[in-house]
């Protein structure tokens, strides 16, 4: 397992070491491969809902600003195309390659009930990706911690039962203390620290993350194959990875995977089981 230092910082600058570690992947796999569909429209930033401005991240508009006190109609629109559309295409595109996914919900699939029902159906994780996608850096505590309670009520109520996995992407400093206070996940995300799963000490005990990553390339199997396996996290938005173009490289990419041995794509709950089974020392 992981080593802990206990440096002065809290920080964990050694990690698995120079022999590294082996995860013991089902079917001895290489590689295990998990793909996360970041569900983010409807809970963006947007006059509408009461913020002091316009989205601005993570779209097709490159260079965009907040608009203080005003709607981006274009930025409005690109959202939409992700719920209205983007998600479809990539629903499909998974259900024909029968692959799982992890499902990245917050306030914006409220809007979209359909889109629940289906990733429901498709039997896909549902882990908790906070009550909207908003920085939190500099949100008062107390706020952060009412917002990460309100969205695991939401959650309860769209999907009928707790997450038990979670990742905020622009947390604060303090967000993964609180998710560990509010407790009863089995695994949290907002961590980028390796390739592998590692635990992390919380105020009720012990914190499996599951970490996600901005990059993902064929190292990591190249790795596997020598004897070190690893993790790949691939990270997919509606409105972005569902236009058509990149919908048609991303299913390049699954009949690429389909094309290796070895390979355990999964779905971040069967990591975070796997490794609570195998790795809790």
């Amino acid at each position: 397992m992981t080593t802990d230092p206990h440096a002065s910082d809290g920080r964990d600058w050694v990690g698995y070491g120079r022999s590294g570690f082996d995860p013991n992947w089902p079917g001895g796999a290489f590689v295990a491969v998990q793909f996360v569909l970041n569900y983010e429209e409807g809970g963006e930033r947007n006059v509408l809902d009461g913020d002091d401005s316009s989205e601005a991240r993570l779209s097709e508009l490159v260079g965009a600003e907040p608009r203080p006190g005003r709607r981006n109609r274009s930025m409005e629109t690109l959202f939409e195309y992700g719920s209205r559309a983007g998600f479809w295409r990539l629903w499909r595109l998974f259900c024909d390659a029968r692959i799982p996914v992890v499902f990245g919900v917050s306030e914006a699939p409220r809007r979209n009930p359909e889109a629940v029902q289906a990733m429901q159906e498709a039997g896909w994780e549902v882990a908790c990706h906070g009550m909207r996608w908003l920085r939190n850096d500099g949100v008062p505590e107390e706020t952060e911690r009412a917002d990460i309670r309100a969205a695991i009520k939401l959650h309860e109520d769209l999907i009928g039962k707790r997450p038990l996995g979670w990742y905020t992407g622009a947390q604060s400093e303090r967000t993964m203390d609180l998710v560990m206070e509010a407790g009863g996940f089995r695994y949290l995300s907002d961590g980028y620290a390796d390739d592998l799963p590692y635990w992390i000490n919380g105020p009720g005990g012990r914190q499996l993350v599951i970490p996600y990553a901005f990059d993902t390339n064929d190292i990591l199997y190249e790795e596997g194959r020598s004897g070190a396996p690893k993790m790949m996290s691939v990270g997919l938005h509606c409105r972005i990875t569902g236009r058509p173009g990149r919908a048609v490289g991303l299913r390049a990419f699954l009949d690429h995977l389909a094309s290796r041995d070895r390979v355990w794509i999964a779905r971040r709950i069967d990591i975070a089981d796997h490794w609570h089974k195998h790795h809790v020392d």
